[in-house]
């Protein structure tokens, strides 16, 4: 079994280097607003990958003892082959991985090794149940063939986090193969893999907002002597922020399906590419040039928070195909403030 390794957020807990000369909001104003979002999080239900990411943004702002809290209520709805916080999420498969980063915390926290056995437990589900492509690629569901453009943020994160390195970037390089649009440079949603045809081909910005967060935590746990691993995944996600940001409207925000303007305008691809940004300057894979269209982006975000504390304008639970609020939009607002707050520290 593979062993916990660093997670980027754990990391990044530390204070980060100075490197911009952005304005940034007062402090008090900063943590009121960050704590309002928090709390209209905390109000939400949650299936697996929202209980996931949910974590992941407290871990981002060092909430540690929900984290702790969080953690331990994944644990108590995991599934007996070892997925993680599943309520209403029977047929996911990668979903529950996004849990896994929230349980290795509590882990190194801690130290009870019930965290420890409960990430082991999900990472040989991976290895040794879940279903998956005949070249070895995790489907997003046990119910249909399908692998999604999601499962990028959701499962090859955490097998880098236990240390499984080349298993994650092999999962990224399967995506790819299966997902990605040569010709626009963009992730496709859903691939149907006894069909051998798109289920959704449309370019999703929050399935392309999913990868490029992936990523980001990827390359930061990846081994400096890991290099060629380090820098095709560097590649790919520069390549994929600047497709993105070439779609990006005036106003910061991106319609729905990055290349059809007949979509809905969206609120959260702005914050997880705002958030992948922060996190690669932060890391130092990234050019500090990125961070002017990342502060676009973060405006823009704040633009769409209303007197509750909820973002407006998310690609909306629980069908995602309408304007409203999620809590993965709350968690990437999190995700996003953690990362910024810590590279003007």
């Amino acid at each position: 079994m593979a062993a916990a390794c660093g997670l980027p957020i754990l990391g990044s807990l530390s204070s980060g280097n100075s490197s911009t000369s952005q304005t940034e909001a007062p402090e008090q104003t900063q943590q009121a607003l960050i704590e309002k979002v928090k709390t209209a999080m905390l109000c939400m239900q949650r299936a697996s990958w929202e209980q996931g990411v949910a974590m992941q943004g407290l871990m981002e702002i060092g909430e540690k003892e929900l984290v702790v809290l969080m953690a331990d209520e994944a644990m108590l709805r995991s599934h007996r082959d070892g997925r993680l916080a599943m309520l209403a999420s029977d047929h996911n498969v990668t979903d529950p991985g996004s849990n896994g980063a929230g349980v290795l915390y509590a882990y190194k926290l801690t130290g009870n090794e019930k965290y420890k056995e409960a990430a082991d437990k999900l990472y040989n589900y991976y290895k040794t149940k879940a279903p998956k492509s005949s070249d070895g690629i995790l489907y997003h569901l046990n119910n249909a063939p399908q692998l999604w453009s999601d499962s990028m943020f959701m499962a090859p994160p955490f097998l880098a986090f236990m240390s499984d390195y080349d298993e994650a970037v092999k999962q990224v390089d399967g995506y790819r193969k299966y997902l990605w649009n040569k010709e626009k440079k963009l992730f496709s949603n859903i691939w149907d893999d006894r069909r051998k045809k798109f289920k959704r081909e449309d370019l999703w910005g929050t399935g392309n907002g999913w990868s490029a967060a992936g990523l980001a935590q990827i390359i930061e746990v990846l081994p400096e002597e890991n290099k060629t691993q380090r820098k095709k995944l560097i590649g790919y996600a520069k390549e994929l922020l600047d497709v993105c940001i070439s779609f990006m409207r005036p106003d910061g925000l991106f319609h729905d399906v990055l290349d059809k303007p007949d979509t809905f305008i969206e609120t959260n691809l702005s914050q997880m590419l705002a958030y992948s940004i922060y996190k690669g300057v932060k890391a130092g894979w990234l050019e500090e040039s990125y961070l002017k269209d990342a502060g676009k982006m973060r405006m823009a975000a704040h633009s769409k928070i209303d007197r509750y504390g909820l973002i407006q304008g998310a690609c909306s639970s629980p069908l995602f195909n309408k304007p409203g609020t999620s809590t993965e939009a709350q968690a990437f607002f999190l995700l996003m403030e953690g990362v910024y707050l810590k590279l003007h520290s």
